[in-house]
C-alpha cells in the first residue's frame, strides 16, 4: 500500500512542478522556476528529514521519496545548466550551479533547523 501513496505523491509533486513552469515560464534567460521549486522541495524534505524521528517511516517514503522527490528535478537543473553553457553564458550556468547548491543546501538546512524546533 505504501508504494500506491508514493506513486500518489510522485504524481502530486509532479504535476506541481510542471504547473509551476507552465504557469511562470521555461526561464528562457535563467531557469528561475525550476531554482525556486528546487529550493522549495529542499525547504520540505529537510522539515522531514527533522521530522523523521516524529514520523512513521512510510510516511517518510510518501512525503520525501514520493512528493519531494517528484516535485524537484536534478535532471532539469542539470540540462538548464548545460543549455545556458552551450548558449555561452557561462557565468549564468555557473550562477545556476551555485546558486542550486546554496539554496538547496541553505533551505534543507532552515527547513529541518524550523521541524527540530516545533517538535
Amino acid at each position: 500500500m505504501t508504494w500506491a501513496l508514493v506513486l500518489g505523491a510522485g504524481v502530486v509533486g509532479a504535476l506541481l512542478r510542471h504547473g509551476a513552469v507552465v504557469r511562470f515560464g521555461r526561464g528562457e534567460r535563467f531557469p528561475v522556476v525550476i531554482l525556486v521549486v528546487n529550493a522549495t522541495g529542499s525547504l520540505l524534505a529537510g522539515a522531514l528529514a527533522g521530522l523523521a524521528f516524529s514520523l512513521p517511516a512510510p510516511w517518510l517514503a510518501i512525503l520525501a521519496t514520493g512528493f519531494c522527490g517528484a516535485l524537484t528535478t536534478f535532471s532539469t537543473f542539470s540540462v538548464d545548466t548545460v543549455r545556458l553553457a552551450l548558449a555561452g553564458r557561462g557565468w549564468a550556468a555557473l550562477g545556476n550551479v551555485l546558486g542550486s547548491i546554496a539554496l538547496g543546501l541553505g533551505c534543507a538546512a532552515l527547513g529541518a533547523a524550523i521541524a527540530l524546533a516545533v517538535v
